[in-house]
């Protein structure tokens, strides 16, 4: 696997929210949306066996040059037939790509492993005070990081605005994933973490 070279966004930013819940003995992982590729190697270095699925052929080709290792695969995560479960199941900035929140978060629970962790990160709208109030701290923070570390673009499909909003996909998720763990996030993110039992 070749040396990834060093890039910000405010995807790759919240990568560690990913990593840091991986489990102990975990060995597989799969990669939701995974748009370049960059989540994907990410979780290589911390799991042997990793898959990353996206539905954009295009993006998918430029994530295959990120590295070798990796199963990649050209398909939609609601249909494919995996016929396995990961001990890890993660998304970041895909989920409102969906078009059914409920439908997926039930679909990346199945193929959450038992002891395993479904973890993401993603986009909705603000509706509320507390939301724009993060947005703007979001504001400030992707221009301070930004001049810091240089803005690197994806080359992956954007969805603007997101069909949901925050308190719409925190009410769905803890309707269909019991004890899953909702937070907002600065820039312009939410995470949502689960673990099945």
């Amino acid at each position: 696997m070749k040396e990834p070279l060093r890039r910000w966004n405010h995807n790759i930013h919240y990568h560690s929210v990913v990593l840091d819940v991986v489990p102990d003995g975990a060995r597989s992982a799969l990669d939701v949306g995974t748009g370049d590729g960059l989540l994907a190697v990410d979780l290589r270095a911390a799991v042997e066996d990793v898959v990353a699925i996206d539905v954009d052929e295009d993006v998918l080709e430029s994530a295959q040059r990120e590295a070798d290792d990796v199963e990649w695969i050209h398909g939609d995560v609601m249909d494919y037939p995996f016929a396995r479960t990961f001990d890890v199941v993660a998304s970041i900035a895909t989920f409102h790509h969906l078009p059914d929140p409920r439908a997926a978060f039930g679909r990346l629970a199945e193929l959450t492993a038992p002891g395993g962790v479904l973890v993401i990160v993603g986009l909705a709208r603000p509706s509320t005070p507390l939301d724009y109030g993060y947005a703007a701290v979001g504001s400030v923070q992707h221009r301070w990081s930004s001049w810091r570390y240089g803005y690197w673009e994806h080359s992956a499909p954007i969805l603007l605005p997101p069909p949901q909003t925050y308190s719409q996909v925190a009410e769905t998720a803890r309707e269909v994933l019991p004890g899953a763990r909702w937070r907002r996030l600065p820039l312009f993110r939410y995470a949502v973490t689960w673990h099945r039992r």
